[in-house]
């Protein structure tokens, strides 16, 4: 671990952390840096940068955090473990795989959560991909948040090779995740859902079948329209609150509990107050997932004229230096 460490402060590139560096150079929020917002919300970063040993060293309450994200750090970077699934294992029994390949082999149930179409073609039909295993018979659930088009592909691929197939994108975020309470957007055949229903409700408050493959996709672009019409619509509520004076927090207990509650007025409004953006769904992820919903809309002829506005919105926020920052950053570019 330290000699990793010191690696990354001489801004070097371990070759155990080569797989970080290659989802953030392709502009996707690695794993060190969703991890980021969870220690420094449980633990602070004050607390964090003062047990911070000279040689990267870190906390032992925190397994792996990327401390560039943190203004007040003069730390390049303290990186994650390379062990990390080996612990994973010890701790919750199982087996670790190499690839997606092996992992697939003489599996009954494959689960894959990645970053995006391209990811998701890699770690099925790639050259270590599941698909080179996958046995006749078996279910696989992807959870990625995707095209509807590759869904269907996978689907296709499925019924021609004699294996099951869910497209489930979910919704909840890092703490629905962590506390099994994500929902899940599903699409399929049901005798495939049957089988796999009682492990998806394993990590899941709510699920529902939608019909055929793809329809799982459609319902979380459904899912993040909404949300970034309300997101600014927060914003923009918040911001006028504080302009005009008043104690936002009061103003909140109060309209919470009316028409205008949501999960992100209930979850976020303190945060947004506050100017902090570090507890939830990253910028650049959720640019990638309006994309899917704008480039869906045309070939159905739907109009999204919010979304659009929004989703150039959160290209503004990009531009502040939030491409990190969680979706309610939005308020921030009324405070420019």
């Amino acid at each position: 671990m330290k000699s990793v460490r010191r690696m990354m402060l001489k801004g070097e590139r371990p070759a155990s952390c080569l797989k970080c560096f290659k989802e953030e150079d392709a502009g996707h929020r690695s794993k060190r840096q969703w991890e980021t917002a969870k220690w420094i919300n449980e633990l602070g970063l004050d607390d964090i940068l003062d047990g911070t040993g000279e040689d990267g060293t870190i906390p032992p309450r925190v397994r792996y955090i990327d401390l560039r994200l943190g203004s007040k750090c003069n730390l390049a970077c303290v990186m994650c473990s390379p062990h990390d699934s080996s612990k994973w294992v010890k701790e919750y029994k199982g087996n670790v795989a190499d690839t997606p390949m092996d992992a697939a082999k003489d599996s009954d149930f494959i689960f894959t959560c990645v970053g995006n179409d391209n990811d998701l073609r890699e770690v099925t039909f790639g050259d270590n991909g599941a698909f080179k295993t996958i046995k006749k018979g078996a279910i696989y659930i992807d959870n990625t948040t995707a095209s509807a088009t590759i869904a269907r592909e996978i689907y296709d691929y499925s019924k021609k090779n004699n294996f099951g197939f869910l497209d489930a994108p979910v919704s909840g975020g890092q703490a629905g995740a962590e506390n099994g309470a994500l929902t899940v957007m599903i699409g399929g055949d049901e005798d495939s859902f049957d089988k796999d229903k009682n492990i998806i409700d394993c990590y899941s408050k709510k699920m529902k079948l939608l019909g055929k493959a793809g329809n799982g996709q459609l319902a979380k672009m459904v899912n993040q329209i909404c949300i970034a019409g309300l997101v600014q619509g927060l914003s923009e509520g918040i911001n006028f609150g504080i302009k005009a004076g008043l104690n936002m927090e009061d103003v909140i207990e109060v309209i919470s509990k009316g028409a205008a509650q949501s999960w992100q007025m209930d979850n976020r409004y303190k945060t947004m107050i506050d100017d902090k953006f570090e507890f939830g769904f990253a910028v650049d992820w959720m640019r990638k997932d309006l994309k899917i919903a704008l480039e869906e809309a045309k070939k159905n002829n739907s109009l999204l004229p919010i979304t659009e506005i929004v989703d150039q919105y959160y290209g503004d926020v990009q531009k502040l230096g939030g491409k990190r920052w969680d979706t309610s950053s939005l308020i921030k570019r009324l405070r420019k």
